[in-house]
């Protein structure tokens, strides 16, 4: 497990193999899913109307699966990509089981590929494995995301 008691990484920082588990939890709320939901204007009804998702064989509102990805990213900003320059994609994203009000939620990644950026000499470029986890350590959301860091010395 990296050491991220330390201010954000730079790209030197990083090595592949590297797993960082996020400080900080999230437990989601019932107003985060209707906000959001509201918000991206999400029409699915088994994320706001309680009837319907029981007839899809839930006893209670899905969270909304952009939400929990956002989330997730955002929980892995601290400890990997506070400093990130840009976000440069998402990709391979899967969704083993769903997420409800009153689930925490935490990210655990791993660095799976660094290089130098041929368009930004001052930049690297950061792959991960990123998995969204519960209070009961489930994978609820897991994907991977490249974006590109600063060197030290830049």
């Amino acid at each position: 497990m990296l050491d991220r008691s330390v201010a954000a990484p730079y790209y030197e920082d990083l090595s592949v193999g590297d797993v960082v588990r996020s400080r900080l939890g999230r437990t989601v709320l019932d107003v985060d899913n209707v906000w959001f939901t509201a918000l991206t204007h999400n029409t699915n009804q088994i994320h706001f109307n309680v009837e319907y998702a029981r007839e899809r064989g839930f006893d209670r509102l899905v969270v909304d699966s952009t939400f929990t990805l956002a989330l997730v990213t955002g929980l892995s900003v601290e400890e990997l990509s506070e400093r990130t320059h840009a976000n440069l994609g998402w990709d391979e994203v899967k969704l083993p089981a769903p997420v409800f009000a009153g689930d925490t939620i935490w990210a655990v990644s791993e660095v799976l590929a660094l290089r130098e950026s041929r368009s930004h000499p001052d930049m690297g470029i950061v792959t991960v494995h990123t998995r969204g986890v519960n209070q009961r350590d489930e994978t609820v959301i897991e994907f991977k995301r490249t974006f590109m860091l600063p060197k030290k010395n830049a």
